[in-house]
């Protein structure tokens, strides 16, 4: 068989270049997603790349990528229930992440936050929250854009912290310094 050809608008098509056939000329085919082994189709989409989680969800008629936001080094993802004693009573600054798995910009901040909560963790703890799973929180400081950053110190919300939206690594180390500076931390 010199190509493969399927009337099948199920999932997109991905390019095949045959090297060489029965006939021995090559011959180029779009093959439908769906007509590949799981195996193929895991080296399409990879499982995990930079701390964000991918998913192949298989419907009738198309595949649909999602997200998951997950924390790496140096970050805990806390919820509603552990907000008390792990940033309200903490001994040190909490830097608090607010997050969802459908946000763009939160998935492009991952890597610096990462970076950065691995930097300065003699310093600071990190904990990212998601939007979705603790709307009383959401509600409480009153997160109306993400990613959110807010500062808290002594189970309080240090003034001049909060910071909506994405931001470089550069930006994020001078907000950083600038706040830590400002609460006296060395």
């Amino acid at each position: 068989m010199d190509t493969v050809i399927s009337s099948s608008a199920s999932l997109c098509a991905v390019p095949v270049r045959t090297v060489a056939s029965i006939s021995g000329s090559a011959s180029s085919a779009y093959v439908p997603l769906a007509h590949w082994s799981s195996r193929h189709r895991q080296s399409l989409f990879p499982q995990r790349r930079r701390g964000i989680t991918t998913r192949l969800r298989n419907s009738s008629s198309s595949a649909v990528r999602q997200f998951t936001v997950t924390c790496g080094a140096g970050i805990t993802e806390i919820n509603e229930s552990q907000f008390n004693d792990t940033v309200l009573k903490a001994n040190r600054p909490v830097l608090v992440e607010f997050v969802a798995n459908w946000c763009g910009p939160c998935r492009l901040i991952t890597p610096a936050m990462e970076s950065l909560a691995q930097e300065y963790k003699d310093r600071l703890t990190v904990v990212k929250i998601d939007h979705d799973a603790n709307p009383r929180l959401i509600e409480e400081y009153k997160v109306y854009g993400l990613p959110t950053l807010i500062l808290f110190k002594n189970g309080q919300e240090v003034p001049e912290s909060r910071r909506e939206g994405a931001i470089t690594k550069v930006k994020l180390k001078e907000y950083l310094d600038a706040l830590l500076e400002s609460i006296s931390v060395p």
